[in-house]
């Protein structure tokens, strides 16, 4: 059942633990019950299949090769990506619209995608599944430095107190995870793979060369150690101010910087690195927020093979 189901349905019970979901904003399109589902055609020499990558924005269904944008208003980009390297056409598909009671819920999911083309190219890479807040410029063109294709952050002046969204997560068995390029051997990873998601609320600026710089107001960060069915209305507290000497604060938390450095279009249109300089006053106003979901929590090509994260009904808690 949705999330505004389950809400109306409390509503009218007076349930008193969660009459305090009315203060609890949905993102935009966060019901994930909309869906734009692209037909995307690859080369004919890798085959020339028609692929479908889904994208959250208003129902539609386009049937061209074109580069995409964010639709209706939508904030959300996703990991699904067209690229066009040396004039090939090849899509990646890491996450998924799946049927849940009377709508839909997104389903990210790592996998190996694979290119194979007899004597010219055999690539085999790892990609993990990721929703977030920003967009993808398309066509992608190369390999190098993912993160530095994906738009991270939306502009936000608010200060929730918690992310909820309703989620499930299915683990595999391996006790370590793996590294897949596509052009190195593939390497042993160790500790479980998990997915993640991660809510950062930044003061950000640019400067006269175009160079964009932060500080860090707020942080919430959760791996997700375990198997679960739905979870519905789960809420994840987000602290405000330096948390690093806090209890429960781990590495990862930290201010972003080296391949975990977080890209943004600037004021010019072009992807920089948003460089985190510091921690802002707990009471300080962010200018953007980030939100990101992710199949598996290690980077680019890293991970393991089915671990999945669904999600639902994300929302900011005031």
């Amino acid at each position: 059942m949705k999330f505004r189901n389950v809400y109306a349905i409390a509503l009218m019970a007076g349930w008193p633990s969660l009459q305090g979901m009315a203060q609890s904003e949905l993102i935009k399109y966060g019901d994930f019950d909309q869906w734009i589902v692209r037909n995307i055609k690859e080369s004919r020499i890798i085959g020339g299949e028609t692929k479908q990558l889904y994208e959250i924005g208003p129902n539609a269904v386009w049937n061209e090769n074109k580069p995409y944008t964010n639709q209706g208003g939508s904030p959300w980009g996703t990991s699904n990506v067209m690229a066009k390297v040396c004039g090939i056409v090849k899509t990646n598909t890491s996450v998924y619209r799946e049927k849940r009671g009377d709508g839909y819920c997104a389903r990210l999911e790592t996998h190996v995608e694979k290119v194979k083309v007899m004597g010219i190219v055999n690539i085999e890479v790892l990609a993990a599944g990721s929703v977030f807040l920003g967009c993808l410029p398309e066509p992608i063109t190369n390999t190098s430095n993912p993160m530095s294709k994906l738009s991270l952050g939306q502009p936000f002046n608010k200060r929730p107190v918690a992310v909820g969204f309703d989620y499930k997560v299915k683990l595999t068995n391996e006790p370590n995870r793996i590294r897949q390029t596509g052009f190195s051997r593939i390497s042993k990873v160790e500790g479980r793979d998990m997915p993640d998601v991660v809510c950062l609320l930044q003061k950000r600026w640019e400067d006269e060369k175009g160079n964009l710089y932060a500080k860090r107001i707020g942080t919430m960060i959760h791996r997700f150690d375990k198997s679960t069915d739905w979870v519905n209305g789960a809420k994840f507290t987000i602290q405000y101010g330096d948390i690093s000497k806090k209890a429960g604060f781990h590495s990862y938390m930290g201010l972003v910087t080296g391949d975990r450095t977080l890209y943004a279009q600037n004021s010019k249109g072009k992807m920089v690195p948003v460089k985190e300089v510091g921690w802002a006053d707990a009471n300080e106003t962010p200018t953007h927020i980030v939100l990101q979901f992710d199949s598996s929590y290690g980077g680019a090509y890293v991970g393991s093979i089915g671990t999945t994260l669904w999600i639902d009904n994300v929302r900011l808690v005031y």
